[in-house]
């Protein structure tokens, strides 16, 4: 255990901080000095001397001001808006990211980086209890790994969640594909599907059982788990979800890219009917939109807001709120305003058809029950009348999937992420997990709703005409397309802004790396270079 607070500093291209960008590096455009010396411009001035100037040309042609807007809309497509950052004038296709093709996910493991041990010489076999859906229990998966990695463990396929609000009983086999998870990552981790019966008989005591806090750092399960790992041999991790620190070593980080974006993979039958959804798309459709509505009772009433039913929407949501003991009283006007709130499906609608998606664009909604039903869908089934689901599209083939939820999740994942614009209506595991994919993938198109400008759009519209709504809502949405530039390294979660496993095509594949730290530039040389706990050995990296 010498080297075990050492481990952070092992050979690898940056720092934990992740607040500094190397200028070799940088992806996204910064203001020079030079600019930010210049000297201030009066805009009053300007603007004053661009009204009079109009005022006078309107005297002798006979236009009034007000026609310049409308004739600029003529010379402006419909698939097209501004951007109004004042960095980029230029228009930007709704549909897909132009600078997103010059970027790609880059998770390869690096020479250096130390490979897994074989089972024999670990310290120990690790049991790990998801918790959640599908998609929160894919983060604990992702990070699983990791903590084997750096505990030198063997990982036992992990145990998914049959007691959550879901009620699946569905186990990691029914739903990914367990072989390719253990042998893609069998340079990383050991990986074996039970701990064998013979070791299991030969222990004196039942496994140990513990739970680790949240966004706990790698130092932790080195001083905390492994010493209770290497005791008991045998240890399970229970309710593991977001147990893992969000900033790491970036190996780490592109460890967790691996698992997370290739390992697990779909069982063939989930995967064959989410390609067959995606391909009756693509037949009456070039191009489409999927919109995760995630409007169902459980989170409508987790999230303490109001969506207009009266006292019968308040009884039924408190009621299931009710499940959930430790949540606070919330006011709801006060979550709308700070942006807590989903939309209804009519305002999703709304702001697509503001961003510029017109009436005949098909979508594709993933959900599960919609609370309110079918008079909740009805206005945005008018906005967008081609108007699909996974229910529609596959009655009879979809029969065998109905019992199990998280089966039925993951065909509407594999539809989302092969989509051409991904729409999300909140900040769940499904949007954070499939957003920082599409990222991964080339930044694919991504709209999250700026919850927080909208709400308070959403409440004036009567008060404007739809142009001057849709120029604001086009503004308000600046920041939340999924452009490249809204990669910051530390922003939010790790597996939304997977800044460390994504890489620019500029040159050596060395220097892509979209890198939120330094690296060894700033490391003293007396420093000896760790990385993990490899039994009683530490490992360094040359």
């Amino acid at each position: 255990m010498g080297g075990a607070k050492a481990w952070m500093f092992s050979v690898v291209s940056v720092n934990l901080n992740g607040s500094v960008l190397s200028n070799k590096h940088v992806c996204w455009r910064w203001r020079s000095s030079a600019a930010q010396q210049s000297k201030p411009i009066s805009w009053s001035l300007v603007f004053g001397l661009m009204l009079f100037s109009l005022g006078i040309v309107s005297l002798f042609t006979g236009h009034v001001v007000s026609d310049l807007d409308w004739y600029s809309r003529r010379l402006v497509k419909q698939k097209l808006y501004f951007k109004l950052d004042g960095s980029n004038k230029g228009p930007i296709d709704i549909w897909k990211s132009e600078n997103g093709q010059s970027f790609y996910g880059c998770s390869k493991r690096s020479r250096k980086f130390p490979h897994a041990v074989r089972e024999r010489s670990s310290n120990g076999y690790l049991l790990i209890a998801a918790s959640g859906g599908l998609n929160q229990q894919r983060t604990g998966i992702s990070d699983a790994v990791v903590v084997a990695w750096v505990l030198n463990a063997t990982l036992v396929v992990p145990e998914l969640d049959h007691n959550s609000y879901w009620k699946d009983n569905s186990d990691f086999v029914n739903i990914f594909d367990v072989n390719w998870f253990i042998s893609y990552l069998v340079k990383d981790v050991t990986i074996v599907k039970k701990v064998p019966d013979k070791f299991m008989r030969s222990m004196e005591k039942n496994p140990y059982s513990m739970r680790v806090p949240r966004k706990s750092p790698p130092e932790y399960y080195l001083d905390q788990v492994l010493p209770i790992l290497k005791r008991r041999r045998v240890l399970q991790l229970t309710k593991f979800d977001y147990r893992l620190a969000n900033n790491i070593d970036e190996e780490l980080q592109k460890l967790r890219c691996r698992a997370n974006f290739h390992a697990l993979r779909f069982t063939k039958p989930i995967q064959e009917l989410g390609q067959k959804l995606v391909l009756r798309m693509r037949e009456m459709a070039i191009r489409f939109i999927a919109v995760h509505l995630r409007f169902e009772p459980d989170m409508l009433a987790f999230s303490g807001c109001y969506f207009g039913g009266g006292d019968k929407e308040r009884y039924e949501l408190a009621e299931i709120r009710k499940r959930w003991e430790t949540l606070p009283d919330l006011d709801a006007d006060g979550e709308r305003s700070r942006g807590k709130c989903p939309l209804t499906p009519h305002e999703v609608g709304l702001m697509l058809r503001a961003l510029g998606f017109a009436n005949d664009t098909y979508i594709y909604v993933a959900s599960g029950e919609i609370y309110g039903g079918e008079e909740t869908l009805r206005p945005l089934r008018d906005l967008f009348p081609n108007f699909y689901t996974k229910e529609r599209l596959a009655n009879e083939e979809l029969k065998p999937f109905l019992p199990f939820s998280s089966r039925l999740a993951a065909i509407d994942y594999i539809v989302c992420d092969e989509s051409d614009v991904f729409v999300t209506n909140n900040n769940g595991n499904m949007a954070r997990i499939l957003a920082g994919r599409r990222r991964y993938m080339g930044h694919k198109r991504t709209i999250r709703p700026n919850a927080k400008r909208l709400s308070s759009l959403f409440m004036e519209r009567d008060k404007m005409d739809w142009d001057t709504f849709a120029r604001k809502v086009k503004a308000v949405q600046r920041g939340y397309m999924g452009e490249p530039d809204e990669m910051r390294p530390g922003r939010g979660e790790f597996h939304e802004y997977p800044y460390s496993c994504i890489c620019k095509k500029n040159g050596d594949p060395e220097s892509e790396q979209v890198r939120g730290n330094q690296g060894l530039k700033n490391r003293s040389k007396e420093e000896e270079p760790v990385l993990g706990a490899k039994g009683d050995e530490q490992v360094f990296l040359i």
